[in-house]
């Protein structure tokens, strides 16, 4: 078995990591110090594709593997780690609403999602859990009404949980 980069894959680290040092390593110190990542760094990451990663072709993505995404991530990281995962995060993500949304609901958000004019991330906690999802009680059940809900009493993850289930009764 040969695990050697492919030309195409060794080309997209090389994009990524030219990116990354001319674009962020030079910032990324400030930009920690101050707690922020730019708004306009967004629109320039999604400039290369990188916006909609394994999004599929049809929904107007890269269309990647995971495996190529993670050699953005990895070369991103080299310049600041914080920006690769919040990007891992929006591309997170914009692949469930690629996978499970309805056309229509793609068609309207997903140019936003893809050029980074609309960045994508989610909340995860719990009392007793933090963020490990795994742990995790809140539960929404469909029902002949819409749905049901058994939480665990916390406001923000509670309605939270709530706006995605609600919303995710739409997605289909």
């Amino acid at each position: 078995m040969d695990f050697a980069l492919s030309e195409e894959q060794t080309a997209i680290f090389d994009m990524a990591y030219g990116f990354g040092q001319e674009h962020i390593a030079p910032f990324a110190q400030k930009w920690e110090k101050d707690e922020t990542i730019p708004k306009d760094l967004w629109p320039k990451i999604a400039e290369l594709g990188f916006g909609g990663l394994y999004v599929s072709e049809d929904a107007g993505g890269s269309g990647l593997t995971r495996l190529d995404a993670t050699l953005v991530f990895e070369a991103l990281s080299m310049a600041c780690p914080s920006v690769a995962a919040f990007l891992s995060i929006h591309n997170m993500c914009a692949k469930m609403l690629d996978s499970f949304a309805s056309d229509d609901l793609k068609s309207r958000i997903m140019p936003d999602i893809l050029s980074m004019n609309t960045v994508l991330s989610y909340c995860l906690t719990e009392p007793g859990s933090g963020s490990d999802a795994a742990a995790l009680k809140t539960k929404c059940t469909r029902t002949n009404e819409g749905y049901t809900e058994r939480h665990q009493g916390v406001h923000l993850g509670r309605r939270l949980f709530r706006r995605l289930c609600r919303d995710g009764a739409h997605l289909g």
